[in-house]
């Protein structure tokens, strides 16, 4: 079984490490027993289910939960059982990857108008007499 993420991009089973660790917040009395949040681990650098773009702009898009050796780290803990937290997390990798793998549009280069171009300059000058006639009677300079 695979992580669907697009219709062409699916991330293999083997590739996601899943641990299970105690969760802080809602729980009541389970909080302190049971170890309901999922840690998802997912080596980004090594996948080999994903494009070299797709992998580059995800770890741009990971920020600080990508680890230094390359690893992206969802940690969840919305919910109160295991099996919810597992799907949260696996949802969130499978968000992130979908928009890792919309590339950007490209800038097109413009160039300004000359009725832009006259505006800024009509602009400048208008500026200018305003800032010359604040100087007093006497003022040579």
């Amino acid at each position: 079984m695979a992580l669907r993420c697009t219709p062409q991009i699916e991330i293999d089973e083997a590739e996601i490490e899943e641990s299970f660790v105690r969760a802080s917040g809602p729980g009541g009395q389970n909080v302190n027993k049971l170890s309901t949040a999922v840690q998802l681990r997912f080596d980004v650098r090594r996948s080999r289910s994903l494009p070299d773009a797709v992998a580059v702009r995800l770890m741009r898009l990971a920020g600080r939960r990508l680890t230094g050796e390359g690893v992206l780290v969802i940690i969840a803990q919305r919910f109160r059982t295991q099996e919810r937290n597992r799907a949260d997390a696996r949802e969130r990798l499978a968000a992130m990857v979908a928009e890792a793998a919309v590339p950007p549009t490209p800038r097109r280069a413009t160039r300004p108008t000359l009725a832009s171009k006259k505006r800024r300059l009509d602009e400048k000058s208008r500026r200018s007499s305003v800032k010359r006639l604040r100087g007093g009677p006497g003022d040579d300079g």
